[in-house]
């Protein structure tokens, strides 16, 4: 098992690798703070970090040498990685979300939900649809998460997208935070309808909803657009008009 270091910004470095029940640390780093140990039984190997200081601050993942799989590579196997655990340091006490709730639009044959999650810390957090049996991928989209008002306060929006048939088919938008966790349903009275013109706004400063009331915001420019065009044009047939008048009557 091979475990991997990769700060903000920068390539992913080794940290150590264990092997035969031994960790052997690469060098630059301290072995003595590392403490690796697989649980016998299950397919689990823990990594811990003896006291934490601000340059731990990255994200951590675990590696295996797969070598069953070698016709895909020229050098008998490949490393197959774990989606990583992001370490945050910082003086501030995490806190849950502040508010979380449910947009919905028809558009045509769909129906799109947006699952808003607000203000929150720190900002790792995992969201997930499901409908009443299993985990639903297809047609999903998670965006990043975004600074909200404040420095220390994260948002975050998922989208869904089904077929209009299924409006009365309940979906869950959930989240789990280290905070706690929850599950929004889609068909309840709180479920909002996406606002549109004026209101359109508001749901534009939250960052990732941005593509959510793009339409109608493109829809109006299109018409006022197309207004100033025509009377634009109107306009200059009608001094068109009026220089051909004077030529003729001069």
């Amino acid at each position: 098992i091979h475990w991997y270091k990769q700060k903000e910004g920068e390539a992913p470095e080794r940290l150590l690798f264990f092997s035969g029940g031994k960790v052997t640390a690469e060098s630059g780093f301290q072995a003595n703070r590392y403490m690796v140990e697989r649980v016998s039984g299950q397919k689990q190997c823990v990594l811990t970090i003896k006291d934490v200081i601000p340059d731990d601050a990255a994200t951590y993942y675990c590696a295996y040498w797969d070598p069953h799989l070698k016709e895909c590579t020229s050098v008998g196997g490949y490393l197959v990685f774990g989606s990583g655990a992001k370490l945050i340091i910082s003086k501030k006490g995490s806190s849950p979300p502040a508010n979380s709730e449910i947009l919905q639009k028809k558009h045509e044959n769909q129906i799109m939900y947006v699952c808003l999650i607000e203000k929150f810390y720190p900002e790792v957090i995992r969201v997930t649809w499901t409908d009443d049996e299993k985990e639903v991928t297809d047609n999903t989209v998670k965006g990043d998460t975004w600074q909200s008002t404040k420095e220390d306060e994260y948002s975050i929006a998922s989208w869904l997208t089904v077929p209009a048939e299924n409006k009365d088919k309940k979906y869950y938008c959930k989240y789990e935070h280290e905070e706690g966790k929850a599950s929004l349903p889609t068909q309840v009275d709180s479920v909002k309808t996406a606002p549109q013109e004026e209101d359109c706004r508001t749901v534009f400063n939250r960052g990732n909803l941005i593509l959510f009331c793009l339409i109608f915001v493109t829809d109006q420019l299109m018409h006022r657009t197309a207004y100033l065009v025509y009377i634009i044009l109107l306009l200059k047939s009608s001094m068109y008009y009026l220089t051909i008048l004077f030529f003729i009557y001069r």
